[in-house]
């Protein structure tokens, strides 16, 4: 009669890390069906309500878990407080074209996004951080710059939409790859420096005749308020996985919330999915392939020298 092994510490917190880490990509990937409750409201309201009210959630998350110290040590730091503020920019721009093209019916382009985003980070940890670039990665950069000029051609214009998406993402993730704050506190202060330029928005539009509150619509408002949940929900969540999961299962779980994209734009919203629009996609995904599989090979050869791998922490 066989015994059932009791499960480690380390199996209970690894099976823990994945369920947290899939809950917060399944967020994310369900993102544009959230912001269709929204579309309603223009997109620069949308994101000046999802910076105040993140302002409002991240803050209190913060106080009752007793955190204060660690956003009163960022304000000790004017250079932590520099680079926030340009990863503040970044994140703005992400936001705001983001939920534009949700409203606009443009998921698929926002899904493409994503999906280029890894590769793009390659290239700013390329340039920027002067990091080796292995020949899986060079091959699946060159299979996504290759995809791009397609889409240029044959489309008649760059996906601008999902260029802006990847490269501010990308952006974004260098500035708090070499920030020293975790990942709640930089959130808040990034919110809190922008929550300004956000109230200062919505009370001019409210100058102007515009209903900036919503106060008209209740579902709407309340779809708004809880702006600041979505937001903050899935990165806690997220920063949870990244204590427990390896970053290469990290890094598959990636390809979860732009798949998702992909499939509620085709077959939810019906969006066109036209053979030169298709061709990206195939083309994207076979460079994602290649990168996957260098990054698989990668993880090995560094768990037989024994390297732990950095991850990031909440």
């Amino acid at each position: 009669m066989s015994q059932t092994v009791p499960d480690t510490d380390a199996q209970a917190d690894l099976r823990q890390g994945l369920l947290f880490g899939l809950a917060a990509y399944a967020m994310w990937g369900f993102l544009p069906a959230y912001y269709k409750l929204t579309e309603t409201v223009p997109a620069d309201l949308v994101v000046s309500h999802r910076i105040l009210w993140s302002v409002l959630f991240v803050g209190l998350y913060l106080y009752l878990r007793g955190r204060w110290q660690e956003v009163r040590e960022v304000f000790r730091q004017p250079k932590v407080l520099m680079a926030l503020s340009a990863s503040a920019t970044f994140i703005a721009v992400n936001w705001l074209v983001f939920v534009w093209a949700i409203a606009n019916n443009q998921v698929l382009d926002v899904s493409l996004g994503y999906f280029i985003n890894p590769l793009v980070s390659i290239v700013v940890g390329l340039a920027v951080l002067h990091e080796k670039l292995s020949r899986g990665q060079g091959i699946a950069v060159a299979i996504a710059v290759l995809a791009v000029i397609l889409q240029a051609i044959l489309a008649g214009g760059l996906p601008w939409v999902s260029l802006v998406l990847a490269f501010s993402f990308a952006g974004y993730g260098y500035v708090r790859k070499v920030t020293p704050v975790k990942a709640t506190p930089g959130l808040f202060v990034e919110t809190l420096l922008l929550f300004p330029l956000a109230g200062v928005y919505i009370l001019l539009n409210l100058s102007w005749g515009v209903d900036a509150l919503v106060l008209n619509d209740l579902p709407v408002l309340a779809a708004l308020a809880g702006t600041g949940i979505v937001t903050a929900l899935p990165l806690i969540l997220f920063s949870s996985a990244a204590r427990r999961v390896p970053l290469f299962m990290l890094g598959l779980m990636q390809y979860l919330a732009p798949s998702l994209h992909f499939l509620m734009a085709v077959y939810v919203w019906g969006e066109p999915l036209d053979q030169t629009r298709l061709i990206g996609f195939v083309m994207i995904w076979a460079a994602l392939a290649v990168f996957t599989y260098d990054s698989w090979r990668r993880y090995r050869k560094s768990l037989r020298k024994g390297v732990t791998l950095p991850e990031k922490v909440l």
